[in-house]
């Protein structure tokens, strides 16, 4: 049974910066693009970053541009992002999410962890 684990969230000022981590078990990590999403309170859920199987290619949501990188360790099955110039509208659950390669079919989702940006 595949399984993601995130870390790293927590409370930090405005400009600081915070490196989440997601850890994968249970499914063939390398067969996977990885994202990271984040739910803000009474808000949709929205997509932040993504990172291509072989860690090749990368995307970001406007909004984090410039401020926000994602990584991968096909190695070792982590997914990271690092969030520098935090802002206080950064604050949400963030989510790591594997979607499979076709033909695989199954993704996955992590539990989330707390990002508070306030001074």
């Amino acid at each position: 049974q595949g399984q993601l684990v995130e870390s790293g969230g927590g409370l930090v000022q405005p400009g600081g910066s915070l490196r989440l981590s997601c850890a994968a078990s249970g499914f063939l990590f390398s067969n996977y693009k990885m994202n990271w999403y984040r739910q803000a309170p009474g808000k949709e859920r929205e997509l932040v970053a993504g990172i291509t199987n072989t860690g090749g290619g990368t995307d970001y949501a406007d909004s984090v541009k410039g401020r926000f990188t994602i990584s991968r360790d096909n190695a070792k099955k982590t997914v990271a992002l690092q969030m520098n110039s935090l802002k206080p509208e950064d604050t949400a659950v963030y989510y790591c999410k594997a979607d499979p390669i076709w033909p695989l079919r199954v993704e996955y989702w992590g539990q989330g962890t707390q990002v508070t940006v306030s001074s």
